[in-house]
């Protein structure tokens, strides 16, 4: 999974996202150890510093648990990696139900919209 990083966020911010995406998604599971934090620094062309930030926010969270000389795992709680899930669905479509109404859609117009896309996507 390559590193999309743009300057319209703290790179830190988009890194924590960007790593709790990976554990949600399953790329990262329950109890497997993360790379370094030099290695993942390298790898999305950061500083070690701005890594180390967004660690120490998913450790702060939960999401992570460092063991010193082991280095750093993730949550083998996986209800709590599910209501993170869960949480950035519900973000997304409250986000997405206030750009349509902004567009002066109704919720029986975005209801019906989604629905016809659902039944898009089933098909494709």
């Amino acid at each position: 999974m390559t590193w999309n990083l743009n300057s319209d966020r703290p790179i830190y911010a988009q890194i924590l996202d960007q790593i709790t995406t990976r554990i949600i998604c399953g790329i990262y599971e329950p109890g497997e150890k993360l790379p370094s934090v030099r290695d993942l620094a390298v790898e999305a062309g950061v500083n070690p510093n701005t890594m180390q930030r967004a660690f120490a926010q998913l450790e702060q969270s939960g999401l992570i648990k460092t063991f010193r000389g082991n280095g750093r795992t993730v949550t083998e709680d996986i209800n709590m990696i599910e209501k993170v899930k869960h949480d950035i669905a519900l973000t997304q479509i409250k986000e997405f139900f206030k750009n349509m109404k902004e567009l002066g859609f109704s919720n029986e117009m975005i209801f019906q919209m989604v629905q016809e896309a659902a039944e898009k996507e089933k098909e494709a």
